[in-house]
């Protein structure tokens, strides 16, 4: 059986047309080959979105897909519309989790007041709706915490990409959050990171790509696409000095037990 999963991807971002590929060949490649990924989950960062990924849900029964509004996109005078629209769209659709959502203190797009507004709201629709978080955090660890820490969240969900430190990690996990891993691990200039994953326990770990953004050595600079995940698993395995079969069945496990 294939464990490969990639539990954060944009495959409506990724360029498959200029790669030759309709979009039913390419998700059908992503599935196929040397590292076929056997799950994957498909994520939100605008709720315009949505109909692509539903498209996407349609074309094979292994992808799940998320219902959010990144932090970098939010305005404070849409925050009605997006709560009315992403009610509407809950109860009409399938989505396996909430998000992407968050705090991102690095870029100045959104203001820190719009950011916090959106992230409570998704909050909210994720306790209502009884589904995961997936969490966009980037400098801005206490503000993170602190609003996952007011919130009763048996569902709990992922600190995605991370990039931050172990304290914070260690602070997800105290919370229930898994932690998720892309490509940044594979780069050399990453021992921070690295040593957050040696840190990580196996069962809140996940490994992700973040398609088409950050793609691994040895494909660091090209379109980074699901099936890629492969080498962060990879990295993992020799972080934590464990056999790759090993990381990979367990982060599949990991991503069956967060996203139904």
């Amino acid at each position: 059986m294939n464990y490969l999963i990639d539990s954060h991807c944009h495959i409506h971002h990724i360029p498959y047309e200029e790669m030759g590929f309709s979009l039913e060949e390419f998700v059908s490649k992503q599935f196929s080959g040397e590292h076929p990924v056997s799950d994957l989950m498909c994520v939100c960062i605008e709720l315009h979105d949505s109909p692509m990924l539903l498209k996407i849900q349609r074309l094979h029964p292994n992808i799940k897909i998320s219902l959010g509004q990144h932090p970098n996109d939010t305005d404070l005078t849409s925050l009605n519309s997006f709560v009315t629209q992403a009610e509407a769209l809950l109860q009409n659709h399938r989505f396996s989790a909430i998000g992407e959502t968050g705090l991102d203190y690095y870029r100045e797009s959104s203001s820190k007041t719009a950011q916090l507004a959106f992230f409570e709201a998704h909050i909210s629709l994720a306790k209502k709706h009884k589904l995961p978080l997936i969490i966009h955090t980037r400098q801005a660890q206490e503000d993170t915490i602190d609003m996952l820490k007011k919130q009763t969240l048996p569902n709990a969900g992922v600190l995605h990409c991370f990039s931050e430190s172990w304290e914070m990690a260690k602070k997800g996990i105290d919370l229930g959050f898994f932690i998720s891993f892309s490509g940044i691990i594979t780069f050399k200039n990453a021992e921070e990171i690295k040593e957050v994953v040696k840190k990580t326990p196996m069962e809140h770990l996940l490994i992700e790509t973040d398609a088409p953004y950050l793609a691994p050595i040895p494909f660091r600079g090209k379109t980074n696409t699901p099936n890629l995940v492969y080498w962060v698993a990879k990295t993992i395995s020799e972080l934590k000095n464990i056999s790759i079969e090993s990381v990979m069945e367990i982060t599949y496990q990991n991503y069956h037990r967060l996203f139904k």
